[in-house]
């Protein structure tokens, strides 16, 4: 709340200051179009700040100053530049957004600037809230102590994510990803689940807000910016998720952000580097790409003492199933506190959820559960890893029982660990999967 309080005398600071002050708008025009840019003469602004843009039509149309050039602005419309002509007038509204906040947004589905896309009218929201969110002082953040059940056996089992992690979920297409998701945001222990839809196919949205996001519904936000809207509006997307999340940890709540994709968001954050000029670098993406990348993700996590936590799950798409060699994939691992990676093959064969438990990682798990569940999944790890490395010598039945005694284990112990991974649609809380864990390795619980 401290910090809420703080971001209102702000707004109305400089809400009093442009009262008092000059009320002349100060025009420039549009000189130049190049690609998705537009450069704007006449007229001065901090990058960052939002213009408004006269068309023909007499709707202004909202850009982003992305940069500037030699005696020009580089902006960028928010929905595309058509309808722009040149000499068009160009005018500063404001020099940060600050998007409003509040109950108002829960049980809603929003796009990328705020507004309503389930066909209800606008959402009733008051509090100012700045769209690049406000930094948490790294040496007041509370650690990483508590459990996050997310009603997923394997992951909890496993893979325990604790309140306040940020972990990548990565996978390729057609695996299983969404339908995760989806009952991660129904069964995870949060007070207020944040969904952004960022470049998704426009009917993946509905399908995922009715089939998958269900009971979880009218604790939820779902910030949609499908694959149709421009790189700014993608972008701007994902970062109101991101301060939705943020205004809701100040109010002391624990909050789950679902961000789908990353991938998408630095594909986006691309096609802006690319047009103000940035040099390509690996595959494509500018070096801007990948420090965006880790202060996005830097924005969940937890809080102060007297704030909540944001427990935060980044999609991460990696191109024909290649987890190592993405510039985006790489980038995510080093600055997330875990990974969770589905595979194809599971997929392929029916298993439910697709996880590859030896591929995955909670690095703060040994600091969340007992030292007899960690022992117990370390066990596992090992078991479950030497039949995934000698699964074809065995069925070409050329293995010999009594020469490898681990991998004799876990034969034998195959369907029960095969519990433990395999799940339907219900949810599976955290005590029930750790008793599904000791079921499968009973001598090493005892």
């Amino acid at each position: 709340m401290i910090a809420l309080e703080a971001i209102r005398a702000l707004a109305a600071e400089r809400a009093r200051l442009a009262m008092a002050g000059d009320t002349i708008l100060r025009y420039g025009r549009v000189v130049r179009s190049q690609g998705d840019v537009l450069h704007a003469s006449g007229i001065r602004a901090p990058i960052g700040s939002r213009c408004l843009i006269d068309t023909e039509d007499g709707m202004p149309l909202p850009a982003e100053v992305v940069g500037f050039d030699a005696g020009t602005l580089l902006i960028m419309p928010e929905q595309g530049k058509r309808g722009v002509v040149r000499g068009a007038r160009v005018h500063v509204e404001s020099r940060a957004p600050t998007p409003l906040m509040g109950p108002g947004h829960l049980g809603r589905v929003i796009d990328g600037r705020g507004a309503a896309l389930d066909g209800k009218k606008p959402p009733e929201v008051t509090d100012p809230w700045p769209l690049m969110g406000v930094s948490v002082n790294p040496m007041e953040r509370e650690r990483i102590e508590k459990p996050f059940d997310v009603g997923v056996s394997a992951i909890n089992a496993l893979a325990t994510m604790g309140r306040g992690m940020r972990i990548g979920l990565f996978a390729g297409s057609g695996v299983g990803k969404t339908t995760l998701l989806g009952m991660m945001a129904r069964y995870a222990e949060a007070d207020v689940v944040v969904v952004g839809m960022i470049g998704e196919r426009g009917r993946e949205i509905r399908e995922f807000v009715e089939d998958h996001v269900g009971s979880a519904k009218d604790r939820s936000v779902i910030v949609a910016s499908p694959a149709d809207d421009t790189a700014l509006g993608r972008v701007h997307g994902a970062y109101l998720a991101a301060a939705i999340a943020e205004y809701w940890r100040d109010q002391g709540k624990h909050v789950l952000l679902v961000v789908d994709s990353l991938t998408r968001l630095a594909m986006a954050l691309r096609e802006i580097g690319l047009a103000v000029g940035e040099p390509p670098a690996t595959k494509g993406y500018p070096p801007s790409v990948f420090g965006a990348l880790a202060a996005y993700v830097e924005r969940a996590g937890n809080g102060t003492k007297t704030q909540g936590s944001i427990t935060a799950i980044y999609t991460v798409l990696v191109e024909g199933d290649d987890h190592v060699g993405d510039p985006v994939g790489d980038t995510a691992r080093s600055v997330l506190d875990g990974h969770i990676v589905l595979s194809r093959a599971l997929a392929e064969a029916a298993f439910y959820p697709p996880i590859d438990i030896v591929a995955s990682l909670s690095r703060p798990m040994p600091g969340l559960v007992g030292p007899a569940h960690y022992k117990l999944a370390a066990r596992f790890r090992a078991l479950w890893a030497r039949r995934q490395e000698k699964q074809d010598i065995v069925d070409l039945g050329a293995y010999v029982a009594g020469r490898d005694p681990l991998l004799d284990e876990a034969l034998r112990r195959g369907p029960a660990m095969e519990v433990v991974l395999r799940q339907g649609t219900e949810a599976v809380p955290l005590p029930k999967a750790i008793a599904a864990l000791q079921a499968a390795l009973p001598e090493a619980a005892s």
